[in-house]
């Protein structure tokens, strides 16, 4: 037993010290050259059905990308075939979330479809505010950790648009992390918080700022930060 004691110890050590750190969201390195953002070709991209909101006369179809090596794997046997494995998104009543790679919107009664963005993004969250009809995402849009892709390792940033995506518009700060955010009807408000990486460390933590804003949807979506006491 003593024998085991000591190779144990050794074995043990290995796997702290093997332990992978947790990733920069942020990386400073401007004399780095940029890399072109391309698209991963063993995954292919996909639209779900469309989304109707209540109180909406759009349809919105969510894409995003399936993995070529699961579609091939798929079993076309009834009774054990997960249909659910071509989804790339959730709808909960007014939000649909998951890893999107953009949304087409079509106005019901006509042909066309209107492109959200032409760049490369990750929405993580698309929220419906049924009162006045304004769609608010939250979104990777940069390569913030300069892997060459824009994913969920990426600082998350605040969108709005209209119900038909037209006016794609950023409402937070550049390089700073979206926290939270949340509607508040009577005010015509929305409220969000974000971090911002003071030290420059790569990291959001304890030693960072939090910035506190709103955003007036009642007003071409004016946003203002403002102060809360300590």
């Amino acid at each position: 037993m003593k024998n085991a004691f000591f190779y144990i110890i050794p074995i043990f050590s290995l796997f702290v010290n093997c332990k992978e750190e947790p990733k920069p969201k942020v990386k400073y390195n401007t004399s780095t050259p940029k890399v072109e953002i391309k698209q991963d070709t063993s995954k292919l991209s996909v639209a779900d059905l469309p989304i109707q909101f209540s109180n909406s006369n759009v349809l919105l179809y969510a894409i995003g990308e399936l993995r070529l090596s699961d579609f091939r794997k798929g079993n076309y046997d009834s009774e054990k075939y997960d249909n659910s494995r071509f989804n790339v998104s959730n709808v909960m009543d007014d939000e649909v979330t998951g890893y999107l790679q953009n949304v087409k919107f079509q106005e019901i009664g006509k042909d066309s479809l209107h492109v959200l963005t032409d760049k490369a993004i990750m929405i993580e969250r698309m929220t419906y505010l049924k009162s006045k009809k304004i769609l608010v995402y939250v979104v990777a849009d940069v390569d913030t950790n300069q892997d060459s892709k824009v994913d969920s390792d990426d600082i998350k940033s605040l969108y709005l648009s209209t119900d038909l995506g037209g006016n794609f518009t950023k409402v937070s700060p550049e390089v700073q992390e979206l926290i939270d955010w949340n509607y508040i009807d009577k005010a015509g408000k929305i409220y969000f918080r974000t971090i911002d990486d003071r030290n420059k460390n790569g990291a959001f933590d304890k030693n960072d700022d939090l910035h506190y804003f709103t955003v007036n949807v009642n007003k071409e979506w004016k946003v203002e930060e403002f102060s809360v006491a300590k």
